[in-house]
């Protein structure tokens, strides 16, 4: 018993250390730029002790608020089948309001839908300021280094773009010591400044908090929008869930994040105490001068982890909307033959990558990014409140008083710091939302349009059952083989059965209906993957069901029909698809304007291979295209 308590502790320490790399990289880079943000001369806060101390104080129990307390200990109790992120969030909401609560279906999925948007925006956002601040640490030493603080911060942001294709699985092992020494190395600037003025540790009575951002009028309200930066990245914490479980999580945020984060926040204000003139970059004054080099190049490293981070997310997220219909099919590359979660989105990464290139070369510096970084952050926060309380409310059956209270308290503070941040828009909060209102297009777009072509394609449809039993009558010419037709539509004849009767005039002996589902789960497990259902005349009907973070391995799939009679051959089994190509139209009562239907249209001829997307062979792949106007 000994031995397996000492090998679940040692295996929580390990998934602890791991996390720290790959959970905490944006909000433990975050001292960088949001304590030198708060205090920006801008908001005409005198920077007096008592100012300090009040907003290190707001610092810290922002941390504690929406950290601490909503993430880490509510909304992380919110998990869909261990998974996290609010697009599993999203899907455990919707499940929850089916039935008599349907109404709710509509405004779940588009506050889900803006919040996973508004994520593309910090996507771009984060590695920008990240590395940006990081390299403006060569300033302190000299200014004679300015200069060069631009070319290389873009040096490094393609640097590490390129690398993408690579795959992290032979650096991912130093993120988490590396983030591990990043982190005593704050502690330790934090301790170092402490014990020089220790009267920063006032800070910890809320009472300082709740007086800077009462006692200043307008001014307190638009600081907000600077504090908040302390806390970006806390949605990694619940989007990272699934990949340590809670408990690592957990104990990496209280016994080393939470920590280390406070003391190098006290240990900046201990510093502008002591000399307000610090305020020009308060993180890197406040190392020792021959930590300073060394500090710029831990935190260059600490912030291409955080980067890293946010990109790998980027992919996760856009592989769980393709999944669930959101977004049309993107190449998918998986970098790592061992772990599964280690995948490339092309597309993504360039997409990006020209993303984060424009907010790099126009922002220019961090504090002008920080202007901008505020809105997508808070706006995915909201989101994630917004859906909690389904979750709490519909699935956990809580009282409606408690679930009211609870959410609602996280709901006032997630909305102060986010109408705070939209002060930011016109000195660059408009670059989030303008990537987030675009990708929000897009998805509802695709989905909508996926909606249409649907009910355009069933109406045209011929119902299955009787058509086979018509066509048994004077059965056509049958070959050997299988033939498997995949359709969206289980009980309707697949469009390419109809074209290779009418071209070909045969039928395979052995013909397979095959429906793919992706359910609101992240995994279902190989006994639930297949059913099986015999229609005669060698005919069957296939239902195969993945979870939004499964593989959509067809082939692999298939192989578990064997205990229904139903083994194959791939070297004699021919996949038959149809490919639609969609017509936009400009008649009366179309079912949405003529500009989404172009939209659509080119979406849908840029989506990804359905023959890589389900892993599909390639030589026995037959396609037949289908023309449908919307």
């Amino acid at each position: 018993m000994t031995n397996e308590s000492d090998t679940r502790q040692s295996s929580t320490a390990a998934l602890s250390l791991l996390a720290l790399g790959i959970v905490f990289g944006d909000i433990g880079t975050s001292p960088l730029y949001a304590l030198k943000e708060t205090f920006n001369p801008q908001y005409g806060i005198d920077l007096t002790p008592q100012n300090i101390i009040g907003g290190c104080s707001t610092v810290f129990w922002a941390l504690m608020i929406v950290v601490s307390l909503k993430y880490v200990t509510l909304v992380m109790r919110a998990d869909n089948k261990g998974e996290g992120g609010i697009m599993a969030l999203l899907a455990l909401a919707s499940s929850a309001v089916r039935g008599s609560r349907r109404r709710w279906t509509a405004p779940i999925a588009l506050i889900g839908l803006a919040g996973v948007a508004l994520f593309y925006g910090d996507a771009v956002i984060t590695p920008a300021i990240s590395v940006l601040s990081a390299i403006e640490g060569i300033e302190v030493g000299t200014a004679a280094f300015k200069p060069y603080v631009l070319p290389v911060a873009i040096t490094v942001i393609a640097a590490l773009f390129i690398f993408q294709r690579q795959g992290t699985a032979v650096v991912g092992a130093l993120f988490g010591p590396v983030c591990l020494l990043w982190f005593l190395a704050l502690a330790a600037i934090g301790i170092f400044n402490i014990a020089l003025n220790p009267t920063i540790l006032y800070a910890l009575n809320p009472i300082h908090a709740l007086g800077f951002v009462t006692g200043h009028g307008f001014a307190s309200f638009l600081v907000l929008g600077a504090v908040l930066l302390a806390i970006t990245g806390a949605e990694a914490l619940y989007a990272d869930m699934g990949h340590f479980g809670r408990t690592p999580v957990r104990l990496a945020w209280f016994a080393v994040v939470f920590p280390a984060l406070a003391l190098n926040y006290f240990g900046q204000g201990a510093l502008l105490i002591a000399s307000p003139e610090a305020v020009t970059n308060p993180f890197f004054l406040a190392c020792p001068k021959w930590a300073l080099y060394p500090m710029v190049v831990l935190a260059t490293a600490a912030t291409v982890i955080a980067s890293q981070a946010m990109i790998s997310g980027a992919y996760s997220i856009t592989r769980q909307a393709m999944q669930l219909g959101y977004l049309p099919r993107l190449n998918v590359l998986h970098t790592s033959a061992r772990q599964f979660g280690q995948i490339y989105l092309p597309a993504i990464n360039w997409t990006l990558f020209a993303g984060v290139l424009v907010a790099t070369v126009g922002f220019g510096s961090s504090s002008a990014l920080a202007a901008a970084y505020g809105v997508a952050v808070l706006g995915t926060m909201v989101a994630t409140t917004f859906l909690t309380f389904f979750v709490v409310r519909f699935n956990w059956r809580y009282h409606l008083l408690l679930c009211i209270l609870a959410t609602g308290f996280f709901a006032v503070v997630d909305l102060s710091f986010f109408s705070a941040s939209l002060l930011k828009i016109p000195e660059g909060g408009w670059f989030p939302l303008v990537i987030g209102a675009a990708i929000f297009t897009v998805m509802l777009t695709w989905r909508r349009g996926r909606e249409i072509l649907l009910d355009q394609l069933s109406v045209s449809s011929v119902p299955l059952a009787p058509f086979l039993e018509s066509l048994f009558l004077a059965p056509p010419t049958r070959i050997p083989g299988t033939a498997v037709f995949m359709t969206s539509t289980p009980d309707a004849v697949p469009h390419a059965l109809l074209h290779n009767l009418a071209h070909n005039k045969v039928l395979h002996q052995r013909v397979v209906f095959l429906t793919v589902t992706v359910e609101e789960v992240p995994w279902v497990p190989p006994e639930q993957r297949v059913r099986v259902e015999p229609l005669g005349n060698g005919c069957h009907r296939v239902l195969m069901h993945f979870g939004f973070k499964d593989q959509p391995d067809v082939p692999a799939a298939l192989a578990l029909c064997g205990p229904d009679g139903l083994e194959f051959n791939l070297l004699e089994t021919s996949f038959f698809l149809s490919r639609e190509t969609v017509i936009p139209t400009a008649r009366d009562g179309g079912r949405m304007w003529l500009w989404r239907e172009r939209l659509f249209a080119a979406i849908a001829r840029n989506a990804g291979s359905a023959v890589e997307y389900f892993h599909l062979p390639t030589n026995r792949v037959i396609e037949l295209g289908t023309q449908v106007e919307i």
